[in-house]
């Protein structure tokens, strides 16, 4: 197996400790431990660091399936993180010559990891002249015979695009049609406004974890919904890459679960406040475009004129403390990944900052 480099985790793992202004973190404002166990009114040395339930405690597996319409325990299970979560998913979907469809700009875990099994992957572009939308038709006149899996990002990263209840349902019709499974990170779906693709087609397959509107990225603890024959197979895999996620974060979790409406009120407070400002923000100051999505904590930021986003992101941590992850990580030049989530005031001076900024270089 070989993996390209992952262009956005290693630019954040080599500069995000410098920032002043973390512009570009996806996450919402992150509780602190305490903060979290006072919500649980709970003493954290009577939690058992043993093993656990080792496909999760039964009592967060359904706290998890309140998020969602269909509530069966056999199709639920836990993973460290999200991005374990996919990764699984694939692990055990996919086969060398398998062909899976996906979009872009998107998260490149879900082009370089299935290239890395063996697989062929087909491109489906969002086009910013049309709010970073696409169709139906983009995925279908890739699908062939050997395609096994198209996989979304919904809300995506980085561009915010939400993909609708209208466009799913048409997806859905297709590949029922064509035998193919979809695989849907919802990690930026907030479960009060947007559908799950796993209460929507019997091959749908969700993944989230408690990282984005939860602001507990550090819990590390995610989850799969899906088809009870794929769960099966999936608990199968990971007895032999992670076995379980642990009784700590599995009480920890359900806590946050437990008191979900204040955490997700407190997220969409920030991200109302937070997108007011950028659309007042964009007003007056014309060198900067972006679509402001309904849903989700994140944002593609274009600068107009700027040719190497690599270069000014650096240019902007080193001189200002402003931290971006630059569009060329996306294979999209021009743009900037913008975190909706952050605090309100750091967000406002950051962005603030920006404009200052960009003035000072023109032209680029």
């Amino acid at each position: 197996m070989k993996l390209k480099d992952f262009k956005v985790e290693q630019w954040m793992n080599e500069n995000e400790g410098q920032a002043k202004y973390n512009l570009t973190d996806t996450c919402a404002s992150s509780f602190s431990l305490q903060e979290l166990l006072n919500m649980g009114h709970l003493d954290p040395s009577s939690i058992l660091l043993d093993y656990g339930e080792i496909v999760g405690k039964k009592s967060l597996r359904q706290e998890i399936l309140n998020l969602y319409q269909n509530k069966d325990l056999e199709q639920i299970t836990t993973t460290n993180g999200c991005l374990e979560a996919n990764t699984l998913v694939m692990d055990t979907l996919l086969e060398p010559k398998d062909h899976v469809i996906t979009c872009v700009p998107g998260y490149q875990q879900f082009v370089s990891y299935p290239e890395s099994l063996g697989c062929t992957v087909s491109l489906v572009h969002l086009d910013p002249a049309k709010g970073w939308s696409c169709c139906v038709d983009d995925f279908s006149k890739h699908i062939g015979k050997h395609t096994k899996l198209v996989i979304l990002n919904n809300p995506n990263n980085p561009t915010g695009t939400v993909f609708t209840l209208p466009f799913l349902e048409e997806l859905i019709v297709l590949c029922r049609k064509n035998g193919i499974y979809i695989l849907c990170d919802e990690v930026y779906r907030d479960p009060q406004h947007l559908k799950s693709i796993s209460d929507l087609y019997e091959k749908g397959i969700s993944t989230s974890s408690f990282s984005k509107l939860y602001g507990l990225a550090g819990l590390r603890l995610g989850w799969i919904k899906g088809p009870r024959d794929v769960i099966k197979k999936v608990n199968a895999r990971r007895d032999y890459v992670m076995i379980s996620t642990g009784d700590l974060r599995d009480t920890l979790g359900l806590i946050a679960l437990q008191n979900k409406e204040e955490i997700l009120k407190r997220t969409r407070s920030i991200l109302q406040i937070n997108k007011e400002f950028l659309r007042s923000w964009l007003e007056t100051n014309p060198d900067f475009s972006c679509v402001i999505p309904p849903e989700g904590t994140v944002a593609f930021l274009q600068i107009h004129g700027m040719t190497d986003s690599k270069s000014m992101a650096q240019k902007l941590l080193e001189q200002e403390g402003i931290f971006f992850v630059p569009g060329s990580c996306f294979d999209q030049e021009g743009y900037m990944r913008l975190g909706l989530g952050q605090d309100p005031q750091k967000f406002q001076a950051g962005l603030k900052e920006l404009a200052i900024f960009l003035k000072s270089v023109k032209p680029l």
